[in-house]
């Protein structure tokens, strides 16, 4: 059972419903997870954020390599809402990731975002040499900046104990 509740847009002060109604007219309905950060404008705002830097990354990675960076930083940081989020996008594109032909791109992210999540503070050498035969620094810093908002929209979920959307239900049962 989830921490703190979902706040629904006829209990949301004038204030918030504005922010809502501006979400939905340029995203779509909120999410369980979106609900529960909308109590606080500044938190909702600050991990909104992830949308920009994701479409930066993608226009240098594509879309299918981002989506794996955000499932393998999902699953290694054992966020359910968010690996399920995930594994719905690559089970929808017919992507089995445990068994797919990465390019050496999506390699390069899968253990990068792996690498972030178990211990930041010791990346191996190796997996920086990787980034930048690939990417510049300002990508670099874009693609770490992406990862860093991920593990925050995981840490909310896991610690807040955010229920799956009801979309997501029949992704968290198969394997």
């Amino acid at each position: 059972m989830a921490y703190i509740s979902q706040l629904k847009y006829e209990n949301a002060p004038e204030k918030t419903k504005k922010v809502i109604d501006e979400w939905v007219k340029e995203h779509g309905p909120l999410t369980n997870m979106k609900e529960t950060l909308i109590h606080s404008l500044p938190a909702f705002h600050a991990l909104m954020e992830w949308f920009p830097l994701e479409e930066d990354i993608e226009s240098f990675l594509g879309e299918r390599a981002v989506n794996f960076f955000c499932y393998a930083i999902s699953t290694t940081n054992d966020c359910l809402l968010c690996s399920v989020f995930f594994k719905k996008i690559l089970d929808d594109a017919g992507i089995d990731f445990e068994t797919f032909d990465f390019t050496e791109e999506e390699k390069i992210l899968i253990d990068y975002g792996r690498a972030i999540v178990k211990d930041a503070n010791g990346i191996p050498p190796e997996i920086f040499d990787r980034l930048h035969e690939k990417w510049n620094e300002e990508q670099i810093v874009s693609i770490t900046a992406f990862a860093t908002i991920m593990i925050a929209t995981n840490i909310i979920n896991k610690t807040l104990q955010i229920e799956l959307d009801e979309e997501l239900i029949p992704y968290s049962k198969r394997k």
